[in-house]
C-alpha cells in the first residue's frame, strides 16, 4: 500500500445508511412537496448519478440544503439504529495498523458520523471533513490534501456515488468505489477503469494496490 491518505465517504460507505433514508423520503416528500419514490423503484434509482436521483425527486436546488439539514438533524435522532456495514470496523483497524492515515469526508454532520463509529473508531480517523455540500466534495478533497500536506500521488478516496468519482478525479487522486451503496457495481463498471470493492474485506493494504494500478 503506498497511499499513506485513505479518505472515506460516510453514508453508503462505511454506514448502512440508505435503507434509513429512504424511509425518510416519504416524509419528506409530504414536507417538501418532493416526490416519493416507490420500492420498486430502488434498483433503477442506483443506476443513475446522484444529481439524476435529486431530479427523480423532484427537489429544487433551493430545497436541496434544507433537506439536508432536515435529514442531518433526523438522523441524529435515530442516531442508535444507525450501525457500520458488517466489516468495515476490522478494515479500519486494518489500515491503521498498516500506518495509514484515515480521514472521512461527508456531507453528514460530525456528531452523527463519530457517534455511528462509536468512540474506540472514531479515534482512528484523524480528519474529518464533514458538513459538505452536495457539489463540494472535490474542493474539499483539495482542501484536506493541503491540510494534511500530501500530495495527490499519496491519497485515495472510497466511496459509493458516481460524484465521489468524479470528485476524486478532479482532485487528481485514486478512486475505489463500495458495490453496496447508492450506486451499483454495474454503474461503476460502466466508468472503467474504476476499482470496485465487493467486500469490506477487501479494503486492506493489498486490496488498495487495485485502487493504485487504476488511480491516477
Amino acid at each position: 500500500m503506498n497511499r499513506r491518505l485513505i479518505i472515506f465517504d460516510f453514508d453508503g460507505t462505511l454506514a448502512d445508511t440508505l435503507g434509513w433514508a429512504a424511509g425518510e423520503m416519504t416524509r419528506i416528500a409530504a414536507t417538501y412537496r418532493t416526490r416519493d419514490i416507490g420500492p420498486d423503484e430502488h434498483d433503477r434509482l442506483r443506476t443513475l448519478h446522484p444529481s439524476e436521483i435529486i431530479d427523480a425527486l423532484g427537489i429544487s436546488s433551493w430545497k436541496l440544503p434544507l433537506i439536508t439539514w432536515d435529514m442531518r438533524r433526523s438522523m441524529r435522532r435515530d442516531i442508535d439504529r444507525l450501525k457500520l456495514f458488517p466489516g468495515i470496523a476490522g478494515a479500519l483497524r486494518t489500515l491503521s495498523d498498516a500506518g495509514a492515515d484515515l480521514a472521512i469526508l461527508s456531507s453528514n454532520s460530525e456528531r452523527n458520523v463519530r457517534s455511528v463509529l462509536g468512540s474506540d473508531l472514531a479515534l482512528l480517523i484523524r480528519h474529518y471533513q464533514c458538513g459538505v455540500s452536495f457539489f463540494g466534495k472535490a474542493g474539499k478533497l483539495k482542501r484536506l490534501l493541503r491540510k494534511t500536506g500530501t500530495d495527490p500521488a499519496d491519497a485515495c478516496f472510497i466511496g459509493d456515488e458516481l460524484r465521489d468519482l468524479e470528485a476524486a478525479r478532479a482532485a487528481g487522486i485514486a478512486f475505489g468505489a463500495v458495490s453496496w451503496g447508492l450506486n451499483s457495481k454495474e454503474t461503476f463498471e460502466r466508468q472503467s477503469p474504476v476499482w470496485v470493492f465487493t467486500r469490506p474485506e477487501e479494503i486492506c493494504p493489498e486490496g488498495l494496490a487495485g485502487c493504485e494500478h487504476q488511480g491516477p
